[in-house]
């Protein structure tokens, strides 16, 4: 109370002055300070990180009061960087500092949900006496019941159980599903496994152990750049955000780092301090165009006729008017630009076909194995053609009874090990001049440019004469360069905008002066030649989500590997979307798909299963026809583009699930009642009964009801808010839900391959289960919602590209509520699952139908590039040959919860093995069952290392893989080594003892050991890039010819014209083609719609925090221009509603100088949880951004 007095009396208190009244002595209260002091106090940190797939992958102190977590702050004790180099930290953003507001938030799920629609109709059936598989079995055998649950998915009615029951009800639709159906019918979705590894692992294991599917996440949105597997084998690999400071020349396109790469851009800022030249190519002032010395205001999805421009100047100014030397030797050695390619002649002239390859000389140029998959150069020196060392065939001869040692990128002929000079141009030495035509396809102009190229003529074994020239030959000539050969469409000069790729031409294309075109082009090849490659481009998303993106990025990697950057510290590409880079991952990958039980697994890539599934092929507006080329062969016209994909599946080239139209458990009961006995029978069953056409792939009739997916995980992710591009069509067809589609399917009756149904199904989805913190778009449509702890919450790994180090996300505090972790929830369910399961499942034979892969033996089934189609030629089927591969596989489920606690037997059996890599784990198996203990529990699992807590899982993880266990380094090495024929054993030979534990990352990140699974270096000296052992340590790309690659030869590339690289316009997509009338006779825009990510959330994570809508307009909202916004009379901030045949969306205008007239932007993943009024158009609530995809 005298506090309270003494506040009142303050003004009132006489005070003893002193220095003659210049001073006061007072004696005032502090208290106030007490509540800052309480507000920071803690009794403990702890070390966490976010696993939001945001890369930045930072480490966070954790402050945990009174058991809660009181607030976050970045860690600052990353291992140092060398001395010329920044350091990492501090890493952070003002996402993550929001992120424990979540734990104790209203969006926090705190208890298991189940629509109370289903929880009634389940009890029901129980209480009538039946047993969990015969109750669901009820309700899915009664249209009406079902119907009951399914259209009412999102609009609520969620009550509360416990956990017992919704574990049952899980199971029993799964042991329902796998009976009737078969365990295909049931999928799993879960993004980007890096971000939290054990947490994916666990979802993934269980539906692994019981047959499920496990789909694909990276490809369906467009993240991944297909442009990469096609030039080097390689899904992603990219150099670590620090390696921008070692560059000396960025261009930087389709990225804002200061947004999006927000921990990491520091580096690119200090590269400028150090004398780097910054280039941002861009369509709106974004926040990276401020940090750059010149803005290219590329017009949107032009960016690839930009690039094909500077390639023009590079080519031009370094091989043509010169040679300059280290560009030569770089070419040469590592790209295809030397291969010899056959010309197929065509009309009056020709047009590029397949590469030359050792089995069409005679006696195969001596290689007696693998001939076919042996491409050729022509050697200089002895002025012949020779087959060097390192294609793909080189990689599999020891498979057919041949050698290792020769699969390397050393320039030496195979035969002899003789060097030699791998000739680039037979323009001094041809024998003919030939006109060639390319594939073009800007709007109103020829759809072939012919021009003139320098050939050979060359005797084939098979007695035929051909007509070979080089890739780099062909490519040239593919610029428009002069080179003196006459003939047309040949560049005068770089203001010739008459032809393409000049910078002129690209000027009227991309709307960027051609004078900035050119200068780029010329510095960035020259700086590249100063530096030997330390010329970069940093690009994302914006530039990867387009229809031809592939163009796009090939346009990229043409200059870069025009200029020898690739592979270069400081040089080459950076390509970031999504924290994609797992860098233990051999480690892991055994856990998550159960291959230490049984293999192989069921991996399915998201976009085949969701077009078909979401019925995106019935409403595709795109004819094939319209974007094949005239260079192509043209065997295939009149396929949709559903068709290509059914004829991929039936040729092992894709995978498809569910497999077929029967239940693949049947189909092993089948064939054995009819006499099979072994694996090979039991396919040849299988294969009979595909080549009658009694057996169909699903994809043939994707609406049948006995193909439909039956029961879907989602977990650590937004499937329906975020990953689901065509949102409308997931809820119609997939939920059966309330949507906003504007049109009928129809467009998509265009099929050669597929059956087409009149009534497209609405609720395909027997059963759509959401696990997650914090309820989204996905829960709101799921019928069960299961509360998974937070990422303070659990024990988990986290890894990405942008920096080399392994870090955790701890268990700060006990998950909250009714929450567990993600690995508890899945043990759970599989103990759950293993007890319904014996009774209705016990031990089943398995057929699992998997394509011919990458990095097997298998890849190199079909030669040359040809398409050879069984089912339309009337050919064998044959498994591994001309159709996917065909496993047997016994499951006993009734063991399912014993096989998920345990580290299985095949790790011991088999081994390990990553990207074509084989070795034997026993010795890291026995130190497990020292380090986690063993499986005391009775059953098939007894005495085998225990898994059964996440920490247990995490060591198994690191103990198993070469990036975090040296003597696992030095076997997968060793593996390496002997294919290579080089000893590369000074890569990891200072850390060949180490063995990181997850109470060491605890304690401080550590950097991982190099290791064969990725292209780069972990070195005091380089800083990681991709590609660098390619170039360093004359290691192979996983490609046809072990190069980088200008030229893809295979068939279906030269019927879509796309075996250069070539700029394609966007894509109309004809999205306006069914909007009703009335909308447009409003006042309205037509604009190019942008989704880049967004400044105040990582995908949909944060953004509804109260921290992060306080920072912007509170809710949805676009960007437009000034100049579009007076059209219409917008103001700032009016509400508008945004519409196309694919759906409605609603939210907030933002209109500003910096975006350019004719385009939009709104940012990816503003959820519809916040603030999003219904649609005007349909009355019904309106979608997110997806919902105009």
């Amino acid at each position: 109370m005298s506090h309270f007095l003494d506040r009142l009396r303050f003004f009132e208190k006489v005070k003893e002055t002193f220095s003659n009244g210049h001073g006061a002595v007072t004696n005032e209260d502090r208290k106030w300070e007490d509540a800052y002091r309480h507000r920071w106090q803690h009794d403990k940190m702890v070390r966490s990180t976010h696993g939001v797939n945001c890369t930045g992958g930072c480490s966070w102190k954790i402050f945990v009061k009174n058991g809660l977590v009181a607030y976050e702050m970045q860690q600052t004790d990353y291992p140092r960087t060398r001395e010329d180099l920044p350091n990492h930290e501090p890493r952070g953003c003002q996402r993550g500092a929001s992120f424990s507001w979540y734990l104790y938030s209203p969006h926090r799920i705190k208890h298991p949900l189940i629509r109370g629609r289903l929880l009634d109709l389940y009890r029901a059936e129980r209480k009538s006496g039946k047993d969990p598989v015969e109750a669901w079995a009820a309700i899915q055998a009664d249209p009406n019941k079902r119907k009951q649950y399914v259209h009412v998915r999102g609009l609520g009615g969620f009550v509360r159980a416990k956990w017992d029951e919704v574990n049952e009800i899980i199971a029993a639709a799964n042991v329902y599903t796998i009976k009737k159906w078969g365990p295909d019918r049931i999928f799993g979705f879960s993004p980007i496994p890096a971000m939290s590894q054990i947490s994916y692992a666990s979802g993934a294991r269980y539906l692994s152990l019981i047959g499920a599917a496990c789909g694909s996440f990276y490809d369906w949105y467009c993240d991944l750049p297909a442009a990469s597997p096609q030039t080097w084998g390689e899904q992603t690999d990219v150099p670590e955000s620090a390696d921008w400071y070692n560059s000396s020349y960025i261009i930087v396109t389709g990225s804002s780092l200061p947004t999006t790469r927000t921990p990491d851009c520091h580096f690119a800022v200090e590269a400028r301090y150090n004398g780097t030249k910054v280039i941002a190519m861009s369509p709106d002032y974004g926040e990276h165009v401020k940090l750059a010395d010149l803005w290219m205001p590329v017009s949107p999805g032009t960016d690839s006729a930009a690039f094909l421009a500077m390639g023009h100047v590079a080519l031009k100014e370094f091989y043509v008017d010169k040679q300059d030397p280290y560009f030569q030797e770089y070419a040469r050695k590592y790209t295809d630009f030397p291969i010899q390619v056959m010309l197929r002649k065509q009309g009056d002239g020709y047009v590029s076909d397949r590469c030359l390859r050792a089995s069409d000389f005679a006696n195969n140029l001596g290689e007696s194995v693998n001939p076919e998959w042996k491409t050729i150069v022509y050697d200089e020196k002895t002025k012949s053609f020779v087959a060097p060392n390192g294609s793909i065939g080189f990689r599999w001869d020891v498979v057919k009874g041949g050698q290792d040692g020769k699969w390397n990128l050393l320039p030496k002929n195979a035969a002899n090990q003789q060097e030699i000079l791998a000739e680039l141009s037979c323009i001094n030495s041809k024998d003919t001049v030939v006109s060639v035509g390319f594939p073009h396809f800007e709007h109103g102009e020829d759809a072939l440019l012919y021009r003139n190229v320098p050939a050979r003529k060359l005797k084939l074994a098979s007695g035929e004469e051909v007509l070979v020239t080089s890739v780099f030959d062909m490519q040239v000539a593919q610029y428009g360069i002069d080179r003196g050969l006459g003939g047309g469409n040949v560049a005068k000069s770089y203001n010739d905008a008459g032809v393409a790729y000049t910078p002129a031409w690209a000027s009227k294309v991309t709307g960027v002066k051609a004078m900035d075109l050119e200068r780029t082009g010329r510095e960035f090849a020259d700086n590249a030649s100063k530096t030997k490659g330390k010329s970069m481009v940093i690009m994302g998303a914006a530039i990867n989500h387009w229809y031809h993106n592939d163009m796009t990025y090939r346009g990229v990697m043409n200059l870069l590997h025009i200029c020898g950057c690739v592979g270069q510290s400081g040089g080459g590409w950076a390509h970031y979307v999504g924290q994609e880079k797992l860098r233990p991952q051999a480690g892991w990958a055994p856990i998550a798909f159960a291959l230490d039980w049984q293999r192989p697994p069921r991996q399915m890539n998201s976009t085949s299963y969701w077009y078909f599934h979401t019925d995106q092929w019935r409403y595709e507006t795109i004819n094939a026809d319209d974007i094949l080329s005239p260079a192509g062969k043209g065997k295939n016209k009149g396929y949709s583009l559903a068709d290509y994909n059914v004829a991929a599946v039936r040729m092992g080239w894709l995978p498809g699930f569910p497999q077929w139209n029967a239940n693949p458990l049947d189909l092993a009961d089948e064939a054995i009642k009819a006499g099979a006995t072994d694996e090979a029978s039991i396919a040849k069953h299988v294969t009979g009964k595909l080549k009658s056409g009694e057996l169909d792939i699903s994809f043939a009739d994707p609406d049948a009801e006995g193909n439909w997916p039956r029961n879907i995980f989602v977990w650590r992710g937004n499937l329906i808010g975020t990953s689901g591009k065509g949102q409308q069509y997931f809820l119609k067809h997939l939920l059966g839900a309330q949507n906003n589609v504007l049109q009928e399917g129809g467009d998509g009756n265009n099929n050669k391959l597929i059956k087409w149904r009149d009534e497209g199904p609405a609720g395909k989805l027997d059963l759509f289960v959401d696990i997650n913190f914090r309820l989204n778009s996905t829960g709101a449509y799921s019928d069960i919602v299961l509360p998974t702890a937070t990422w303070y919450e659990k024990n988990d790994l986290n890894t990405t590209d942008m920096h080399p180090f392994i870090h955790p996300l701890s268990e700060a505090v006990s998950p909250g509520w009714d929450s567990k972790s993600d690995w508890q929830i899945f043990k759970e369910l599989a103990r759950v699952f293993s007890g319904i399961a014996a009774k209705h499942l016990g031990k089943r034979k398995d057929i699992v139908s998997f394509p011919m892969q990458h990095d097997s033996p298998f890849e190199l089934a079909q030669p040359f590039g040809q398409v050879t189609d069984w089912h339309k030629e009337g050919i064998e089927p044959v498994p591994g040959k001309t159709m996917s591969l065909l496993k047997l596989v016994e499951r006993d489920y009734g063991s399912t919860y014993n096989k998920y606690i345990a580290l299985g037997p095949l790790m011991v059996k088999i081994g390990n093995n990553v990207k074509g890599l084989d070795w034997n784990t026993e010795a890291e198996y026995e130190e497990l069952k020292l380090c986690n203990y063993t499986v005391r529990e009775q059953g098939v699992s007894f005495g085998m290392p225990s898994l059964e807590e996440d920490i247990f899982v995490c060591d198994a993880v690191m103990r198993m893989a070469p990036e975090t266990c040296g003597p696992v380094a030095h076997k997968s090495w060793s593996a390496l080594s002997k294919k290579t024929g080089i000893d590369h054993h000074h890569l990891y030979a200072a850390r060949e003892e180490d063995k990181i534990t997850f109470r060491d990352i605890q304690v401080q990140p550590r950097k991982i050991i190099t290791a064969p699974t990725w292209s780069g270096i972990e070195s005091e000296h380089v800083s990681y890039t991709s590609c660098y052992t390619n170039i360093h340590e004359h290691i192979p790309f996983r490609t046809l010819t072990g190069r980088a690659h200008f030229y893809q030869d295979h068939e279906w590339f030269q019927d879509f014209g796309e075996t250069f690289c070539a700029y394609r316009p966007p894509q109309d997509l004809k999205s306006f083609k069914n909007v009703p009338a009335h909308i447009l006779k409003k006042p309205h825009l037509k604009l190019r719609f942008l989704t880049p990510h967004g400044k105040w959330g990582i995908h949909s994570s944060y953004q509804d925090t109260l921290r992060m809508l306080t920072l912007f307009r509170g809710g949805p909202h676009i960007w437009i221009s000034e100049t579009d916004a007076q059209q219409i009379g917008l103001k700032d901030n009016d509400w508008v509603e945004l519409v196309n045949s694919n759906g409605t969306s609603m939210c907030r205008v933002v209109v500003s100088q910096r975006i350019a007239r004719g385009v939009s932007v709104m940012h990816h993943s503003q959820e519809k949880n916040i603030n999003v009024p219904g649609s005007v158009t349909t009355n019904k609530r309106a979608g997110t951004h997806n919902a105009l995809t």
